[in-house]
Order: C-alpha cells, then sequence, then structure tokens
C-alpha cells in the first residue's frame, strides 16, 4: 500500500523483489479510462509529485454517500429477515409503515424501501465496482 492523502493506492505485486521495474497491466475493459486515470495518478505519486484532484465523480458526493448508507442499512435488515415495513420503520419512515394494508401497498414508502433493497442486492452481487467509475 502507498499512502496518499487523496486515497491510497494498493498494489499487488508479482514479484515484489526491491529495485526491479514495475509494469501495469491494464485490461481493455469498460473501466478502461478509470483504472487509467488511477494508474497516472498513482504514476506522479511514486515520483513525488502531486497527484493532482481527483476526477469529476471522486469522492462520492454527499447525496450519494447517505443513499448508500440507507441501502446498506436496508439490506442488513432485509437479510436479517426485516420485513419491508420493519425496515421502513427502522430508516425513519413510521408514518408509512403505519398505513393499512391497502394504502401501504402502493405507497410511496415502500416503493422506497423496496427500491432501496434491490439497489443494495444488486451492488452486493458485484455492481459495487460501479462506485469507483469516473461519472
Amino acid at each position: 500500500m502507498v499512502a496518499d492523502d487523496a486515497g491510497d493506492h494498493w498494489l499487488w505485486l508479482r514479484d515484489p523483489t526491491p529495485g526491479k521495474p514495475l509494469a501495469a497491466i491494464v485490461p481493455l475493459d469498460k473501466d478502461f479510462v478509470t483504472r487509467m486515470t488511477s494508474l497516472l495518478r498513482f504514476h506522479r505519486r511514486l515520483f513525488d509529485k502531486e497527484p493532482g484532484p481527483p476526477p469529476r465523480g471522486w469522492p462520492l458526493s454527499a447525496y450519494r454517500l447517505a443513499r448508500l448508507d440507507l441501502m446498506l442499512r436496508a439490506l442488513d435488515l432485509r437479510e436479517a429477515g426485516a420485513t419491508y415495513r420493519e425496515i421502513a420503520v427502522a430508516l425513519g419512515r413510521e408514518n408509512d409503515a403505519k398505513l393499512p394494508a391497502t394504502e401501504w401497498k402502493v405507497s410511496a414508502g415502500r416503493s422506497f424501501v423496496i427500491r432501496l433493497v434491490r439497489d443494495a442486492t444488486v451492488m452486493m452481487n458485484g455492481d459495487y465496482r460501479k462506485l469507483l467509475q469516473i461519472r
């Protein structure tokens, strides 16, 4: 790990022999631009240059962080067996959760909780990599 105030760089060295030159293998995939941006920032840091500001989209906005927090909380509760009503209460939507069954079925609060759980499940199953993409 190479420490950096803007975010640490984690490396996997195939041959960690000191003094040997380093090489980078960058897959030509949909994340190529993100990977190259990270590599260029690491290269500048490696040679004691200012890495420059992070790309637009790094770090996550306050809104995205807050939504991710809600998603994780909702997913944890759902994985522990909580119902959507119980999740709504835990996330501060008590008024929605108190609605009669017919109103609850079409409420914005229920839809909100279902979307949080759905999006968190998708992210848990591998979509979390999108957090690193440059937007």
